[in-house]
């Protein structure tokens, strides 16, 4: 029987990594493939798994802890996938986490090796997160945020550029930097917004790259840079003649105001709407930015059902507060009312324990 294959995907938040792994499973789809998608998250209740779902009916969650964390659900579910008819599965992990060779794809190669053949890893990056991190490194800053996303640059065999429509003139210099950053790595760019991903998806189904020593990592210092995030899942039922599209975008335009103005970073921060008519996205990926759109939506619904997920520098009684305020900033701005379960219920995620760890 022909292994499957399961591509591992990492890359700080707000680097487009869901983005790209839709775009990745509409390709693997007209190659004549039968693609999965695997989210996870430090919570529960994802943006993410419901976008997957626009894509393909073959979706699973790893829920409440990182791949490494959680690496026997990831192989049960790995497992079922590949049972169901699966032949590639795009497995993307949570954005702040690192150490991934050691702790998911040198296991996963010993324990299921002989059913699974595991892609070169790839980290996707943006590239303007990428100049203010080399800015500050430059500038002979030393944060522990910053420790954590140069482990995932180091540990990658694919650096997956995404956003080059975005980037501007200074792209070349970009991909010059990572390259000498990373040589052991291939530096691929690409638009996932476009679809433009044939060229990363080649080198998913390539041959793995050699294993290599890894990059040592402090992990005291990946757990701090963790913590430095609040993390927030919350859900919202939105009464009245909902904007989908608008809504999610006043709450985050609320959110982009109040982060900026307390310096928080933002992580990232996404905004789902759905209701019978269809599914809006709105989503952050910097304080006192503007929200980008990633689906539009219908123009109007009689109710809406809002996920958000929001990862910010900041305490969590404090992103609590800021999402109930940007609940309140759309229902003002779209003549709406909002019914929220419990919370919202900010948390900071624990400290990474992998299940397994094989260091090289």
């Amino acid at each position: 029987m022909m292994r499957a294959t399961l591509c591992p995907v990492s890359g700080f938040l707000g680097a487009g990594k869901t983005t790209t792994l839709l775009a990745a499973a509409r390709e693997l789809r007209r190659r004549g493939h039968r693609p999965a998608i695997v989210t996870n998250d430090q919570g529960r209740d994802l943006v993410d798994t419901r976008l997957a779902r626009t894509v393909t009916d073959a979706v699973a969650e790893v829920l409440d802890g990182c791949f490494c964390c959680r690496f026997d659900e990831l192989a049960g579910v790995v497992t079922r996938l590949v049972g169901g008819g699966a032949d590639v599965v795009l497995a993307e992990a949570v954005g702040s986490c690192t150490d991934l060779r050691a702790t998911v794809v040198r296991p996963l190669r010993e324990h299921h090796g002989d059913a699974l053949r595991v892609a070169p890893l790839v980290t996707v990056v943006d590239p303007l997160r990428y100049r203010a991190f080399a800015r500050s490194w430059a500038a002979g800053e030393d944060s522990d945020t910053g420790y954590l996303y140069a482990h995932q640059l180091a540990e990658a065999d694919v650096l997956a550029v995404n956003k080059i429509d975005l980037a501007g003139q200074g792209l070349g210099g970009v991909l010059a930097d990572l390259g000498r950053r990373n040589p052991a790595a291939r530096v691929v760019p690409y638009s996932a917004r476009s679809g433009e991903v044939g060229a990363l998806v080649d080198l998913l189904l390539a041959d793995a790259a050699p294993d290599r020593p890894d990059a040592a990592l402090d992990y005291d210092r990946y757990a701090a840079a963790e913590a430095e995030l609040a993390w927030l899942n919350h859900e919202v039922a939105v009464r009245g003649t909902v904007r989908p599209r608008a809504w999610a975008g006043a709450a985050l335009s609320a959110l982009s105001a109040w982060s900026a103005a307390a310096g928080a970073l933002v992580g990232h921060a996404k905004v789902t709407v759905t209701s019978a008519e269809g599914m809006a996205k709105a989503s952050l990926t910097g304080a006192g930015e503007s929200p980008g759109v990633d689906l539009p939506g219908p123009a109007s619904a009689s109710e809406g059902h809002a996920v958000f997920n929001l990862r910010v520098a900041c305490s969590p009684a404090d992103l609590d507060h800021a999402c109930v305020e940007a609940i309140a900033a759309a229902d003002r701005a779209c003549g709406t009312s909002s019914e929220s379960g419990p919370g919202p219920a900010a948390f900071q995620p624990s400290y990474p324990r992998p299940t397994h760890r094989i260091p090289a």
